[in-house]
């Protein structure tokens, strides 16, 4: 609190020197005059040291110098204004230096757009490799996850003082959960509750999982007021660090809560921002750490928050060949999504565990629903990845999936959330949770990317992926690898024998003496359809380890 306070009374005592005019216009008035001066100087020192204390207090501002350069400009103004005679050309001239200083400042974003696109570059590749049908995917949509905590509430202790917090997905011991803090309700009900009781946690990965809530004191919360608030005793803590992005609950593997918010510095005349470590939190006794990216806790998956990589997102689309491009040229421009579940990035989790924020780029150009590309960054490195897809296909973008879905349940209603896409069985994918127009989760729906007339829905992600393998087969589709399965050749006598039409082509499934069960399609293999049992075959395949692995051709004794 002593830091503000020196603050606003260095910054009172020079604006008060500034803005009051020391010029004598009368030497008759000489005694007189002082007087006035005196009392102006005083009066207008209070005024000023409680004004931007208040300002200060208020905002959470950084408590740089520069972060006054607006204020200085106001005050030398007024200096130059108030003055006379040499004095007024003195402050005329700080006035005149303020003016540049602030026009540096608000042209800034004009010359720094290579500084920011260098700082958000990412490595390229072609196609994803970091998810496959083997993975659960974190695929409870957070609307849905917030709804079932609502009526939860009631968990809650005085639950009338409360309101649930802003959620965001973790790994909790070993499980993809989404968190969610208690808050308060308004100014009346913190007074009365002092602090809030605890958070809710819900699975990510199972829809039909009911909520819990953890019971943990905390204090300093972003719903509290005056210091308890928690942006303000963090900005009381470290008041020249630049933030960016909302506080973010994160919980160790024993369930103990810590807020958490990013920091780092300025690309330029403060403006831009990039990103170099975070600050914690104990919502408890209001002890905070500062760790840089590199050291922090393991615990910790959201260290760079969402707010930054859309961001850096965009400085990465937009500036590839600067400013002036992104506005007129449009040379290689590409447009980040804004269909992201948090600050327009959706956080997902590869096979081992760690998080990333998926973001899908489009063309700048209207009416057009292509998919130029596709981001991964590291939630806790910010390291970030682009990928290209397979440049010889054209692939849908995340709003295109959306309208997929709303044309398909028009008569209902429903629509997609959370669109992310996966690679499945060599496929690039959209799987996207529906909900209806309450926000109840319905149906899991997965479309290709690159063939969007091949889609499907089922009530569980593993349902509509099982659907979904027949479909590629059935509908042409390559079904010829994922990002981790090996492709195999058995032989073998055929056990049972199992034939669906579908359309033009039939689905055979078939069951070996080895007791592994495939599939495959007519489109695929011509021949299966004279598949019967007793028939001695060879069969490659794709080790996916499912029940029903998927073949890519099936070579029949006697037939071949």
């Amino acid at each position: 609190m002593g830091n503000i306070f020196l603050f606003s009374l260095i910054v009172g005592l020079a604006s008060a020197l500034v803005l009051i005019p020391f010029s004598k216009s009368n030497k008759s008035k000489e005694k007189e005059g002082k007087q006035s001066i005196a009392g102006g100087l005083i009066t207008g020192i209070v005024l000023l040291i409680v004004g931007v204390f208040t300002f200060y207090y208020i905002t959470n501002l950084d408590r740089n110098l520069t972060s006054l350069w607006v204020f200085a400009i106001i005050v030398t103004l007024g200096g130059t204004l108030f003055a006379t005679g040499k004095e007024r050309i003195f402050k005329g001239v700080l006035f005149l230096g303020t003016l540049i200083v602030g026009g540096i400042f608000l042209t800034s974003f004009l010359f720094n757009a290579d500084e920011k696109f260098d700082i958000a570059k990412m490595k390229e590749k072609t196609e994803i490799e970091t998810f496959d049908e083997k993975e659960t995917p974190a695929s409870v949509p957070p609307q849905f996850a917030r709804n079932k905590m609502k009526k939860a509430f009631g968990q809650v202790p005085n639950t009338s003082y409360y309101e649930l917090g802003n959620l965001q997905i973790q790994k909790v011991d070993g499980q993809y959960v989404y968190i969610a803090p208690v808050e308060f309700s308004g100014f009346f009900k913190w007074l009365n509750g002092d602090y809030t009781p605890g958070y809710f946690t819900i699975s990510a990965t199972d829809s039909s999982a009911n909520p819990k809530f953890v019971q943990a004191e905390m204090n300093y919360t972003p719903s509290s007021f005056f210091n308890k608030k928690l942006e303000r005793h963090i900005r009381m803590q470290y008041p020249k660090h630049i933030f960016y992005g909302d506080v973010q609950l994160e919980v160790d593997n024993d369930g103990k809560p810590y807020y958490i918010r990013s920091f780092g510095e300025f690309v330029s005349a403060r403006n831009g921002f990039d990103v170099k470590g975070i600050v914690m939190v104990d919502p408890k006794t209001g002890e905070t750490k500062e760790y840089s990216l590199a050291n922090v806790p393991d615990f910790i998956d959201g260290a760079v928050s969402p707010e930054v990589v859309s961001l850096q997102n965009s400085y990465f689309g937009n500036y590839v060949h600067g400013f002036w491009n992104s506005k007129f040229g449009k040379k290689d421009v590409k447009l980040p999504s804004d269909e992201g579940t948090e600050a327009n990035v959706s956080p997902i989790f590869d096979e081992n565990g760690d998080m990333y924020y998926f973001t899908d780029f489009t063309s700048p150009k209207e009416g057009v629903d292509s998919m130029l590309g596709y981001s991964l960054t590291n939630s806790r490195t910010g390291e970030a990845t682009y990928y290209t897809g397979n440049l010889e296909e054209s692939y849908m973008d995340s709003q295109g999936a959306l309208q997929i879905i709303e044309k398909k349940f028009i008569e209902k209603k429903w629509e997609g959330e959370m669109p992310v896409l996966y690679n499945f069985y060599g496929e690039a994918s959209w799987l996207t949770p529906v909900l209806d127009s309450n926000g109840f989760l319905q149906n899991y729906f997965i479309v290709s990317a690159a063939n969007p007339e091949i889609s499907v829905y089922g009530n569980t992600p593993n349902e509509a992926l099982k659907l979904y393998k027949t479909a590629l087969q059935r509908g042409g589709g390559t079904v010829d690898g994922s990002s981790k399965a090996e492709e195999k050749q058995v032989s073998g006598t055929v056990v049972r024998v199992y034939k669906e039409k579908s359309g033009d082509s039939t689905v055979v499934t078939f069951l070996l003496d080895n007791k592994q069960s495939y599939v495959i399609s007519s489109e695929n293999s011509p021949l299966a359809i004279y598949l019967q049992e007793g028939d001695k075959v060879k069969v490659n395949y794709l080790d996916t380890g499912e029940v029903f692995m998927p073949a890519k051709e099936i070579v029949i004794d006697g037939l071949e």
